[in-house]
């Protein structure tokens, strides 16, 4: 390249050895990565800025290039609920979770397994990756069965009782990105589909997977002590003290089913799992290859 058409492009705050600082300290991190298998659940909220979407996009191109086996799983609700408006249905919650019923479930799959996995599987060509699109329904990858909560009806809303991986692993084995929208079929025989909880189902993928790392990327910092001060940030929980946490209140609200999902990817063998702020661009890159970390691990 002539001098004339050379732009330095560098970032003026770090100079040369800042830059080869952090790349030497991201190398071992490169090298304990390649091979093993990480799922990252991208959670509806976190998904609405589209300048942080690509920035989510890179980063699982880049650990799949370098070898890394991704599997996203997503999830939708804010999506959902767009289309329902768009169609005049209102939205209807039970206990916290959404009512499905069949006209509701048919928005459910056209907008999860169909618009938004196929708009985030062409993000990610875009960027450079290979990439497929799922639904669970695929070679019966998620099957569920109909679930209540406190005796009440919600509908088409299943919880998932059986994982078959195959299509996933023969995916990663040629080095694709396996993009899961988390609808399910029902079990023995129920020809219904399910709308699974998105957070449960990755946590169930990365156990079925046996992945070394669970990774759920939200809009929230992590387990705070003060919800109001960001800097109380818990980087580390035992599993041991969850329960305290939860009785104390420093865990509450939609933090608990999250917690309780990296807890069931920790029991089922995933070695580390962790809750990140997808709003912090290039967050899954600080987890995965920095000293410093980012967000919660639950040990």
């Amino acid at each position: 390249m002539s001098e004339e058409n050379f732009e330095d492009k560098s970032d003026p705050r770090l100079n040369n050895q800042q830059w080869s600082d952090v790349l030497v300290q991201a190398l071992p991190y490169f090298k304990h990565w390649v091979g093993k298998t990480v799922v990252v659940k991208y959670g509806g909220n976190a998904m609405l800025n589209e300048e942080l979407k690509s920035d989510v996009m890179e980063d699982i191109v880049l650990l799949s290039t370098i070898g890394i086996k991704v599997v996203l799983v997503h999830g939708g609700g804010p999506e959902i609920n767009h289309m329902l408006e768009k169609i005049g249905k209102e939205s209807k919650f039970v206990n916290g979770l959404r009512y499905t019923d069949k006209e509701t479930m048919e928005i459910v799959e056209m907008v999860l397994a169909g618009k938004l996995n196929k708009d985030i599987v062409g993000l990610l060509l875009q960027k450079g990756g290979r990439a497929v699109g799922l639904s669970g329904v695929d070679s019966g990858l998620l099957k569920a069965k109909k679930i209540d909560k406190d005796g009440a009806d919600l509908g088409f809303v299943g919880s998932v009782t059986q994982v078959n991986p195959e299509v996933i692993q023969s995916l990663l084995n040629q080095n694709f990105i396996p993009v899961v929208s988390t609808v399910a079929v029902g079990e023995d025989g129920d020809m219904n589909l399910y709308n699974i909880n998105a957070d449960t189902a990755a946590a169930k993928i990365a156990v079925a997977l046996g992945a070394e790392k669970f990774v759920q990327l939200t809009n929230v910092p992590g387990v705070l002590k003060d919800i109001n001060d960001p800097h109380s940030l818990l980087q580390r929980i035992h599993i041991s003290d969850v329960d305290g946490l939860i009785k104390d209140g420093t865990i509450a609200g939609g933090m608990i089913p999250k917690i309780e999902c990296c807890m069931l990817a920790r029991e089922g063998g995933v070695p580390r799992t962790h809750i990140i702020d997808g709003r912090v661009p290039h967050s899954l890159l600080i987890e995965m290859f920095s000293d410093r970390g980012i967000g919660t691990m639950i040990y």
